[in-house]
């Protein structure tokens, strides 16, 4: 689900649903059920920025890029080549960097556009993410607590993972928006956030976009989770709460 919001014009951020193999790619629908047995699924949100539709832009190639290139990473991960999905991870987020630095470069209407990216690749049993930006990750065990599992890149991410502020502290920080990871927008160097978890049956994720967590308490996100809230109500609470930017949500359910 995404929703522009109460202020904004225009959506900026993508989500992205996939099932795919080395053979084909499959657009998922926004509400269904699947089986691993089909394919490898990936799960994605994407916020962009730039001004007038350049953000928009830049979203859309971002989810574009993965569309491209993970049925080939999935060819090589099946035949047991030497990089993990980590890497490839790493390598697809700066294959869609330098194609957001190459377009700012030629093109005056796509200039300083940039995208954050949050990504989920599940296998059997496992969930190998990517992440860029201030877009996030939640993961709710099946009978565990929720945790965060992507790192805001930003000053005020970095303040509250150190213990310095609180999640309202965050939230009212004057500097909350400026990123110091993000894709393109005439960033130099890039230091993407991987990792993996294992997941088994009952476990809940969350990929939302800042718009929804502008809404949302992480209690309250807790909440919805364990209540089995969809993408649709995350983002409509979120919008009804606050509404200032577009707000994106991807909730995923393992059975």
């Amino acid at each position: 689900m995404t929703h522009p919001g109460k202020v904004r014009a225009n959506n900026e951020d993508t989500f992205l649903c996939l099932n795919f193999d080395s053979r084909e790619l499959r657009y998922l629908g926004k509400i269904g059920e699947a089986s691993l047995d089909t394919g490898d699924f990936v799960f994605a949100v994407s916020d962009g920025m730039g001004g007038a539709k350049s953000g928009e832009f830049a979203s859309k190639i971002a989810a574009e890029k993965i569309t491209r290139l993970l049925p080939q990473s999935f060819k090589q991960t099946a035949n047991q080549m030497e990089a993990g999905r980590g890497d490839v991870l790493i390598e697809l987020i700066h294959r869609i960097h330098e194609e957001l630095l190459k377009l700012g470069r030629y093109y005056e209407e796509c200039r300083g556009m940039g995208a954050t990216l949050s990504l989920g690749w599940f296998t059997p049993g496992w969930m190998h993410f990517a992440h860029i930006g201030d877009s996030r990750i939640y993961w709710l065990p099946k009978g565990g607590k929720l945790r965060q599992l992507t790192e805001d890149h930003s000053h005020v991410g970095w303040l509250r993972r150190q213990g310095q502020i609180n999640e309202r502290e965050a939230r009212m920080h004057p500097r909350k928006s400026i990123l110091s990871q993000v894709l393109g927008a005439n960033q130099q160097f890039l230091e993407p956030q991987t990792g993996s978890v294992g997941c088994e049956s009952g476990d809940r994720f969350l990929f939302c976009t800042d718009g929804v967590i502008d809404g949302i308490w992480d209690h309250a996100l807790e909440d919805m989770l364990i209540a089995g809230g969809d993408a649709k109500a995350f983002v409509e609470h979120a919008v009804a709460e606050s509404g200032r930017d577009n707000s994106s949500a991807v909730v995923v359910e393992v059975t």
